[in-house]
Parts: C-alpha cells; sequence; structure tokens
C-alpha cells in the first residue's frame, strides 16, 4: 500500500503505477445483489439456466457497472491520503467494458496515478483503473477515475 502524506507526494507521483490489487472472486451471488440493488435483472447475469444453454461462455456474466463499482474497495487495498478532512469519488471520464467476467472469474485492478489538479480547498486525481481477468490478456474494463481529496 502507498501512503501519501499530502498533495505534494500525490504531485510527484503523477504518472507512476499505485499497485495491483488482490484477485476478488466472482460470485453468482455477488451478482444477484448487485441486480438486485440496481434492478439490473437482464437474464445474461441472472438467469443461470439459460446462460448455460445460450452464452458463449455457458454461465452467467457479471454487470460492467458491478465490475466499476470494484473500484474503491480496489482503491482501498492500494493507497491512502493521509491528513485529509474528506475526500470523495467525483466521478469517471472514460470508461470501457472490453470484455465480459463469467462467474466465477477472478478479478482485480491496476492503478496508475495519471493527473493531479488544485480545485479550491483541495486536489482532485485522476487514475487511470485497468480491470484484469485472471488467465486472461485481454482487461475486462479500463476506467478512469476522478478523486477528490480536501485538506
Amino acid at each position: 500500500m502507498k501512503i501519501f502524506n499530502n498533495a505534494q507526494e500525490l504531485k510527484e507521483a503523477v504518472g507512476q503505477e499505485i499497485g495491483t490489487s488482490n484477485w476478488l472472486l466472482i460470485t453468482q451471488e455477488r451478482i444477484n445483489d448487485f441486480a438486485k440493488a440496481t434492478e439490473d435483472f437482464q437474464w445474461i447475469h441472472i438467469d443461470e439456466e439459460r446462460a448455460k444453454k445460450e452464452l458463449p461462455w455457458s454461465s452467467t456474466i457479471a454487470h460492467g457497472f458491478l465490475t466499476l463499482s470494484l473500484a474503491p474497495k480496489f482503491m482501498y487495498e492500494l493507497y491512502e491520503v493521509k491528513n485529509t478532512k474528506m475526500a470523495l469519488n467525483y466521478g469517471t471520464n472514460k470508461v470501457r467494458f472490453t470484455s465480459p467476467v463469467p462467474v466465477g472469474s477472478y478479478i482485480r485492478m491496476k492503478a496508475v496515478l495519471s493527473q493531479v489538479e488544485e480545485v479550491e480547498s483541495g486536489i482532485q486525481i485522476t487514475m487511470t483503473l485497468t480491470f484484469e481477468r485472471q488467465g486472461q490478456e485481454k482487461p475486462v474494463c479500463v476506467a478512469e477515475m476522478l478523486s477528490r481529496f480536501y485538506f
């Protein structure tokens, strides 16, 4: 885990890889819980029997937004910014779901600190996130995530 004590240390890390998270198993239970939370009940995510027959992976696949929603969990594994009054997710610039995540897959996330900008009372960082599926070279999601830290 990388520790940043202030805005200057973040600025000095622009362009650097922050780290790679641990692998996380994507279970049907997690997919179903996400479907309930978002009310996205498309059959490719929740109908295991139909997926076995009709999908090329012979299983359901995770929602793309489920993969993306794991970004904060993975970021907590990778870095911490100390001495802040408040931190928040500010949004995303680009998100692409480049490959499916079949149930039973393990995924992880790599983060690169792409940019640091000053904002009123703090800084905004842009992290380039690459979500990987174990055993597959092509990423499953690539996103630019914006976070703000207030000091």
